[in-house]
């Protein structure tokens, strides 16, 4: 797949298990990590457990003039 998939989880729960070839950014570490995401190739896509934090996530970066889209649960992507 071309992009780039970040979890937004914590350290813990992406040790537990992720999408292969994803980058963790927990999620209050975005706002301090906008220069590092705006690099990444893309499409760029987030995700976390449930769908709530990439949903903030994702509307963040939208915020930011950054696309991205929510995939919700990692373990849909």
């Amino acid at each position: 797949m071309e992009g780039t998939i970040i979890d937004v989880r914590s350290y813990q729960e992406y040790l537990g298990g992720h999408v292969a070839g994803s980058v963790l950014i927990p999620l209050q570490e975005i706002p301090h990590r906008l220069d590092e995401i705006r690099q990444f190739s893309q499409p760029i896509i987030l995700c976390c457990a449930s769908g709530n934090r990439s949903a903030e996530a994702a509307q963040f970066l939208q915020n930011n003039g950054i696309q991205c889209s929510d995939g919700g649960s990692w373990m849909d992507l």
